[in-house]
């Protein structure tokens, strides 16, 4: 198993795309590639329920409407990792929260980081963010990078921010807005 993992991916990488891998079906919806869980086919509805794996075209993750779409050409634990942070959305900032365990009513900076590369297989327990400043390798990776230091962690997956601080609410978001990485050490799972 893995212990790091990285966030833009490169462009070098990006042309080269290489092949989505996902373990999910898939319909298209618009321009992004809805990606139904098993739940979703039974039944025989008139109309699904809105998608819990969003998937859109090309290397890039997309935020609509506080939701990251994944990108359908990055491997699928990158895929997770972005889906676990949907999963946050709306919780509250907790100072603590998902330390002693994944599941928490609420989650701080590095609760949510956990968070999302437990979901990966990238981290099998909580990490604070001193101790994310020796998880993984240095630098960004191609895919997800943890940026930490003593005090906050947060996290860039296929291009988008995962963050408790920013414009906006406090507590775990999808954020849009720059971020100084200064005074931040870049880490990154060595697959990723």
């Amino acid at each position: 198993m893995s212990t790091g993992f990285a966030c833009f991916p490169v462009a070098a990488q990006a042309a080269t795309g290489g092949a989505g891998v996902s373990d999910e079906p898939a319909q298209k919806a618009g321009s992004a590639v809805a990606v139904a869980a098993p739940d979703d086919l039974a039944g025989g509805a008139a109309f699904a329920p809105p998608p819990t794996r969003p998937v859109i075209a090309g290397s890039v993750a997309v935020l609509r409407d506080g939701i990251a779409y994944a990108p359908a050409d990055a491997p699928i634990e990158v895929k997770r990792a972005i889906w676990a942070g949907n999963q946050l959305r709306g919780k509250p900032y907790v100072y603590g929260g998902g330390h002693r365990s994944f599941r928490s009513r609420g989650y701080d900076c590095s609760g949510t980081v956990s968070y999302a590369l437990h979901a990966a297989g990238l981290l099998d327990s909580p990490l604070d963010s001193s101790s994310f400043l020796r998880w993984g390798e240095r630098g960004r990776g191609a895919w997800i990078t943890v940026y930490t230091n003593p005090g906050h962690a947060y996290v860039v997956i296929a291009g988008l921010r995962l963050d408790t601080s920013g414009e906006g609410e406090r507590g775990p978001r999808w954020r849009l807005e720059k971020r100084s990485s200064r005074g931040f050490r870049a880490r990154h799972a060595e697959a990723f």
